[in-house]
Parts: C-alpha cells; structure tokens; sequence
C-alpha cells in the first residue's frame, strides 16, 4: 500500500491556503481558482484551521451569512485532523471515512507539506488494484 509520501510526490507542491483574518468569500475565490474543495487557514507558517466548501455551505450559506462580511476564522474548522507522510494511504481513507470529512493535510516535523484529498487516495488504489490485476493477468497467461 503506498504512502502519504508517495502520494505527495506526484502533487505539485503547491499549498493553497489563506490568513484567518480574511473574508470568506476570498478564500472561496481561491479555492475556484485552483480547483479544490478546502484551503489551509495558516498564520505564518503554523496551520490554524481548515476551511472548506462544506464549512462555507453550512456556516455561511444557511444561516444566510455575507461571504464578504465573515472573517474565515469565524467559520473554519479548528480541529484539523493530520497525517504524517509515512502513513499509508488505507490509514488515511480510514480516518476520512470515520471522521466525514474529504482534506487531510499532511505534517512532516511540524511543518505543513501537503494535503491529500478523497480523491488523491481513491485514484491511488485504483491504480494499485489496476496493478494487481494486470499482474494477474500476466501470470495466467504464462
């Protein structure tokens, strides 16, 4: 099964993250234009939260909120979950599964390095699936 790390190293290392004293409709801005579902809240280096399209539908959407008026740490998530680069990626897909949520970001040394998403890991075993089966395959056909 492969690893965070591996996974990590196939991603662009980009981080898309914002500051907790901005308007929540610039972090949803900013999400649209990399085309992800959470942005890291980040003061300075330090992650401080994670605010996410689901954070923004139900904390701003229904209860009828300005995005323009609400300040991301009034509606992030502060409890962020995290994983290290060596855990494996069923680890992680575990840990999603339990906890109803789709971004994991990863900490290597206290150090924010990556995020893997729902997707990140889906894709990744189904290439590992993928892999078993052609080998399958190549060993009846022998």
């Amino acid at each position: 099964m492969r690893t965070v790390k591996q996974l990590l190293d196939g991603k662009t290392a980009e981080l898309v993250a914002v500051e907790p004293h901005e308007a929540v409709f610039e972090a949803v801005r900013k999400m649209d234009r990399h085309g992800v579902g959470a942005v890291l809240v980040m003061r300075g280096e330090v992650l401080v939260g994670i605010l996410s399209e689901r954070d923004y539908a139900r904390k701003v959407v229904l209860l009828e909120r300005s995005s323009h008026n609400t300040r991301v740490d009034q509606i992030m998530t502060t409890q962020v979950v995290t994983v290290e680069p060596g855990q494996s990626v069923a680890h992680c897909m575990e840990v999603m599964t339990r906890r109803r949520f789709r971004h994991l970001p990863v900490i290597d040394e206290g150090r924010v390095i990556g995020v893997v998403s729902i997707g990140d890991l889906v894709k990744a075993v189904i290439e590992e699936q993928q892999a078993d089966l052609d080998a399958l395959q190549r060993y009846v056909a022998s």
